[in-house]
């Protein structure tokens, strides 16, 4: 039996390599921001974690990115996060489990995630797959392929996934 329906294109994906320490990613907040106003549900944002060494609580703040997600808060979290640098810098791992807490998850699973590394897999393989396609700082972006690297400017960046996002929506 043959399905004569026109194929539905599939919905296109921007995948955003960001790491919660970053004051590059806080200031990209914008940029997704609009590009989610623009696009609505027509364009994936989805996060990649990218936990740079000279950070000391990257890697927990991606785990703990993760378990936001589980608990259905994954983008929320992430803004949170990345609106309190400064303080995550100083409290670490604290900060992550009460953020949770004001956002109203279930900040001792936070917990239990962040020491059981439940999570770890994701984050390394995230990293691994950004080594492997060239990423070097955040955020960087990749849509259809090609990758925009924000992690030094992210002058017209917006203006390019638009671009792309334009021509793969039609």
């Amino acid at each position: 039996m043959s399905d004569s329906s026109p194929a539905v294109p599939a919905t296109p994906v921007l995948d955003v390599w960001c790491e919660l320490q970053c004051p590059d990613c806080r200031t990209s907040l914008h940029d997704l921001h609009a590009l989610r106003a623009r696009y609505g549900d027509r364009l994936e944002l989805r996060l990649r974690h990218f936990p740079l060494e000279k950070h000391k609580h990257a890697f927990a703040a991606a785990q703990a990115a993760e378990e936001a997600a589980v608990q259905g808060q994954g983008w929320a979290y992430v803004e949170a996060v990345l609106g309190r640098l400064d303080e995550l810098d100083r409290r670490g791992e604290a900060l992550l489990v009460d953020v949770a807490r004001e956002l109203g998850l279930d900040a001792e699973e936070f917990d239990t995630a962040l020491i059981d590394g439940r999570h770890i897999l994701v984050v390394d393989a995230d990293q691994a797959e950004g080594k492997a396609i060239g990423v070097t700082g955040t955020p960087t972006y990749v849509i259809d392929g090609e990758r925009l690297d924000g992690g030094k400017s992210q002058e017209g960046l917006r203006a390019r996934v638009e671009e792309i996002a334009d021509r793969l929506l039609g």
